[in-house]
């Protein structure tokens, strides 16, 4: 991680930025179509208790969010697009408490409103912290197409769905998540009901 510690303002367990880390990242408009598989990747993580980073901004991630935090063991780190309000700590009181939570952000406490230089910069730092990332959907040429063609994303391995919409982001070398297992057989049958 090329961010230190010390230049953000952290609330929860401190302990899960030492875990791998995948980032969930989904382009705010997304088909439909990616729901369920998405689905799968989450329920996956949660079996495995694979550690999950994001800013939870679109539609899609505040889904998996809800999902990811039904399981009490579920380790998720938070990077927020502004400063860590007080009130996080008690909306998110029962997830702090059992350590599996942890909000991170770059910003102070007056920074209350997220812009597009404070998401900017919120991107940037889940990039940082990020090992691998997990995107089902990118628009061409929209804000997270560019920062996964960033600096801070090079050379880390990103999985994403095979949409003809993420046709360049395979061809820069992501992998096409494929579910296992069991929920292969699920999403197998999703597509092809018999």
């Amino acid at each position: 991680m090329k961010t230190s510690a010390e230049e953000l303002r952290m609330v929860g367990n401190t302990a899960l930025l030492r875990l791998p880390k995948t980032a969930l990242l989904c382009s705010r408009q997304y088909p439909v179509s990616i729901e369920r598989t998405t689905y799968l990747w989450a329920m996956e993580q949660r079996q495995l208790g694979y550690c999950v980073v994001s800013g939870f901004n679109s539609r899609m991630e505040q889904s998996v969010f809800r999902f990811l935090r039904q399981d009490v063991l579920q380790p998720i780190v938070y990077v927020l697009g502004r400063g860590i309000q007080p009130t996080v700590q008690f909306e998110y009181e029962r997830d702090i408490h059992l350590g599996r939570l942890l909000f991170v952000s770059p910003f102070e406490p007056s920074v209350s409103i997220v812009s597009q230089e404070t998401s900017d910069i919120r991107d940037l730092l889940l990039a940082d912290l990020a090992d691998r990332f997990f995107v089902p959907f990118v628009r061409p040429g929209g804000n997270l197409d560019r920062l996964l063609q960033s600096e801070a994303a090079h050379n880390k391995p990103i999985v994403t769905l095979d949409l003809p919409e993420n046709a360049a982001l395979i061809r820069r070398g992501a992998r096409i998540y494929q579910p296992p297992g069991l929920l292969a057989h699920s999403a197998a049958a999703q597509t092809n009901p018999s």
